[in-house]
């Protein structure tokens, strides 16, 4: 079911009438609007699968590899849950996201898993130095000022599965009120991505993050503690319209992408000489 006119018209009623306020930093800016990620899958071509009267969520992709899932009820600090499927040739991944995620950093992440990925995967630190993180010794990485921590860590293979590593690197977000020196502090939500994330994936999701861009919330949106708001001088209608011209690219690339020739792999030699012989 492709993305109607009338959910178009939903999102664009709701923010219509709500005076913007650019918010800051984004790891605070609180969960806003999920249309952002799940708008952006639809004009992709996902589909939802869950039951229309739960409040869960369940997209999943055209090849059914992928699929996200937004539960509201769960009974863990995970409401955001993106998975893919193993391949003959490719690892299945799985990561997670916290209830207070901004949706339009989780949909940086989307975004990149349904278009082109780039010829390099990249890497997320030198775009958090260059946003004025702190990064010590070990590549973890500190939001200035702190509240958001961005890690590697190792993370141990179970020997079940042929194409995982012994030992591999998965990566972890940890944003906290009011952090200190006491590890007490709580957290306002995480982010995990398992050893077989796609590189760029990871590094899409915190560069996003680290955008020093403000995100757009309304004057009594949920926030976290600690963001600054101040009014915006975008309008809603340009708000409603960027939103809009993000789905028509992703449409545009999507497109591309299924118009592109699949390439055929010639059969082996041997198995033709073989065929020729039973004849």
């Amino acid at each position: 079911m492709p993305l109607s006119e009338r959910q178009l018209a939903a999102f664009a009623d709701k923010h219509a009438w709500r005076i913007p306020f650019d918010t800051s930093p984004r790891h605070l800016a609180g969960p806003g609007d999920a249309r952002h990620v799940t708008h952006g899958l639809a004009a992709a071509g996902w589909r939802p699968t869950s039951d229309p009267l739960s409040a869960e969520i369940v997209l999943r992709s055209p090849d059914h590899r992928h699929s996200l899932q937004f539960d509201p009820q769960s009974a863990t600090s995970a409401w955001w849950r993106l998975r893919a499927e193993p391949t003959g040739s490719e690892p299945g991944w799985y990561a997670e996201f916290g209830e207070l995620v901004p949706a339009e950093v989780l949909a940086g992440l989307t975004d990149a898993l349904v278009t082109p990925a780039p010829a390099e995967p990249g890497n997320p630190l030198p775009s958090l130095e260059a946003a004025g993180w702190l990064i010590d010794g070990r590549g973890a990485a500190v939001s200035d000022p702190p509240g958001c921590r961005v890690e590697r860590r190792p993370e141990k293979g179970d020997g079940t599965v042929p194409w995982r590593e012994p030992d591999r690197t998965s990566w972890h977000i940890e944003v906290q009120d009011q952090p200190g020196p006491s590890a007490a502090s709580p957290r306002i939500w995480h982010a995990w991505f398992d050893g077989n994330t796609p590189e760029h994936l990871v590094t899409a999701f915190i560069t996003t993050l680290a955008d020093r861009t403000p995100l757009q919330r309304g004057m009594y949106d949920r926030t976290a503690h600690g963001a600054v708001q101040k009014p915006s001088p975008l309008t809603p209608e340009q708000v409603v319209e960027a939103h809009a011209a993000r789905l028509a690219g992703i449409r545009r690339q999507t497109r591309g992408m299924r118009r592109r020739p699949k390439a055929v792999t010639p059969p082996a030699k041997e198995n033709t000489t073989r065929s020729t012989a039973r004849r």
